[in-house]
């Protein structure tokens, strides 16, 4: 840091290049990541690009001398399962980190379970050591509501609500909460809990995807894996995509990445049951209609075996 951007008294026309400190933070690589690994999602991308400018002006005012006090930085990502939060709350942590908000910028991620205990003097422990883990990151709770069971008077939740609240107030320049959910719940825990309703400065709500937009995202998916669809296949998939979200425990990405790899199961039983022996790279890359459409979402019109909310819940966020 120069010395002039040491100086609390420098003078109103001294000038820095924000464009110089934008390049210089590299969190353009990381904007640009996430504009590639999630599709759509266009008023989630606004927000963080928005929240990235407000956190480079705020450094570039501290080295003015126009320091405000930190910044709260906690954050809410509220949407249906499958819609990118966790890795939208990976890239936050990198964003974090390249502008100095904190110190490492990895993410822990974690549910009621890795928070709260069974018995009596068994949850602070386990909270502690999860913020531990944390410290100079980002902690990432999902479906943050479950903390909280009012119903249930030998809960020990509120333990857990209660420390991450001190560390979130007291820690706030070494240690980033983001909690996540299901909106409605999320509203109910915030109307329940309005010490933490106070401490989270950015509300950013994950839309579903469209039908096109989860084709799209099976076809990222896909060539992560050196896959693809035939021409057919894809239109295969786009009937099965808009089926599917019409059915029970829908979950979005996470509800494609298991069709896929169901699709996956049965081309290779189709390639290896098949007459023909000599295969191409081609055919072993290729999905084609046959492999969609033994689904039992067009044979049964209901979710294949092992599509409940459950399994696909606990998949990438």
């Amino acid at each position: 840091m120069s010395k002039q951007s040491k100086n609390p008294t420098s003078s109103d026309d001294t000038q820095i290049d924000l464009d110089a400190e934008f390049r210089k933070s590299n969190i353009k690589e990381v904007l640009d990541k996430l504009d590639r690994e999630l599709i759509g999602l266009k008023p989630v991308k606004t927000r963080i690009r928005e929240t990235a400018a407000l956190l480079l002006v705020d450094r570039v005012r501290k080295q003015m001398g126009l320091s405000a006090g930190a910044p709260s930085l906690h954050m809410c990502f509220t949407g249906n399962p499958g819609t990118g939060k966790t890795t939208v709350a990976l890239r936050m942590s990198e964003i974090l980190h390249r502008l100095g908000y904190v110190r490492e910028g990895h993410l822990v991620s974690v549910t009621r379970d890795d928070l709260v205990g069974q018995y009596i003097g068994h949850t602070a422990p386990k909270t502690k050591e999860v913020i531990k883990k944390a410290m100079g990151g980002v902690l990432f709770i999902d479906e943050a509501y479950y903390l909280y069971k009012p119903e249930n008077e030998r809960d020990y939740g509120a333990e857990s609500i209660e420390i991450l609240l001190q560390t979130m107030e007291n820690n706030r320049e070494d240690l980033v909460v983001i909690l996540a959910g299901y909106k409605d719940r999320m509203d109910k825990f915030f109307h329940s809990n309005p010490g933490m309703r106070s401490r989270i400065a950015h509300h950013i709500d994950f839309p579903d995807y469209d039908a096109d937009e989860l084709v799209a995202i099976a076809k990222l998916m896909l060539a992560d894996q050196n896959y693809r669809f035939s021409p057919a296949g894809e239109e295969a998939f786009g009937k099965y995509v808009r089926l599917r979200m019409k059915m029970e425990h829908f979950a979005n990405a996470r509800s494609v990445r298991n069709a896929l790899d169901r699709a996956r199961l049965r081309q290779a039983n189709r390639l290896f049951i098949g007459t023909k022996k000599a295969l191409t790279k081609t055919d072993l890359m290729t999905l084609e209609p046959e492999d969609i459409l033994a689904s039992r979402v067009f044979l049964e019109g209901k979710p294949d075996s092992g599509s409940s909310a459950i399994p696909e819940a606990k998949k990438q966020g």
